[in-house]
């Protein structure tokens, strides 16, 4: 009898603990969520955690510092603060997608500049691309699917990132400060390439407004070649008849 029942209490302390941990991982606990994960060694030796589809609202605590490809796509993480992975400096691949990101704070990727080779954005919320966050990133990123809002700042930013043109191309302008000149849509790129977003003017003259300048130019000119030819022929016309009166003139000394 005392058997069963020291059996009945352990079968219901694990039941409580199980629930309780299973609550603490809902609400995004940061000490008990990196137990929910799946650990397994990657090709690279390395450490692969994936965390992915938890309902995660923080980073998980507690993340091995030989991880080399951590997976956080799929939650619901809405920001990143300072140096949430500076612990991870072999980190090669990093996917944050399908995440409700609309604010990467400076400094949140602190300490992966030499490691991180693959980072993956897409599917956010983020509107624009700070230096202070991305700068210093060699990487190949994925920033689609990303409500950009292209302005002055993103112009500036440009030149301080150090990822490769394919990632950038993916920055598709989803509103802009010129909106009614068919900059929504374009990849970021292309835009600035065009406009001046810091002073809302072309870069470049379009083709037909350099024809038409030319065309302009050329009928301005010829009618200046005409006018001074015509007025060579009045002066000259004008010139001989004062010859004439002045040699019919019965007052003229001989």
């Amino acid at each position: 009898m005392s058997r069963c029942l020291t059996l009945l209490i352990l079968l219901l302390l694990s039941h409580s603990s199980s629930l309780q941990g299973v609550a603490l991982w809902r609400r995004g606990n940061r000490v008990s969520s990196i137990n929910a994960c799946q650990q397994k060694e990657a090709p690279d030796g390395g450490l692969m955690v994936r965390c992915s589809g938890l309902r995660l609202t923080q980073i998980p605590a507690g993340l091995s510092n030989h991880t080399t490809r951590l997976f956080l796509n799929k939650n619901r993480l809405s920001s990143l603060p300072p140096f949430c992975f500076s612990d991870l400096f072999l980190l090669d691949e990093l996917d944050l997608s399908h995440n409700q990101l609309s604010s990467l704070e400076p400094g949140c990727f602190s300490g992966l500049a030499s490691s991180l080779r693959f980072l993956d954005l897409s599917s956010n919320r983020l509107t624009t691309l700070d230096p202070a966050v991305l700068g210093g990133l060699q990487v190949q990123a994925n920033l689609s699917q990303n409500p950009w809002h292209c302005d002055c700042s993103m112009q500036v930013s440009i030149p301080q990132l150090d990822m490769d043109n394919s990632s950038l191309e993916k920055v598709i302008c989803q509103t802009s400060d010129l909106p009614n000149l068919g900059a929504t849509g374009l990849p970021l790129v292309l835009l600035v390439r065009d406009w001046d977003l810091c002073q809302s003017v072309r870069r470049t003259t379009d083709f037909l407004t350099l024809i038409t300048m030319f065309l302009w130019f050329i009928m301005l000119l010829s009618y200046l070649i005409h006018y001074i030819r015509h007025n060579k022929v009045v002066a000259r016309r004008h010139m001989e008849y004062l010859k004439f009166l002045e040699s019919r003139d019965p007052f003229r000394p001989r």
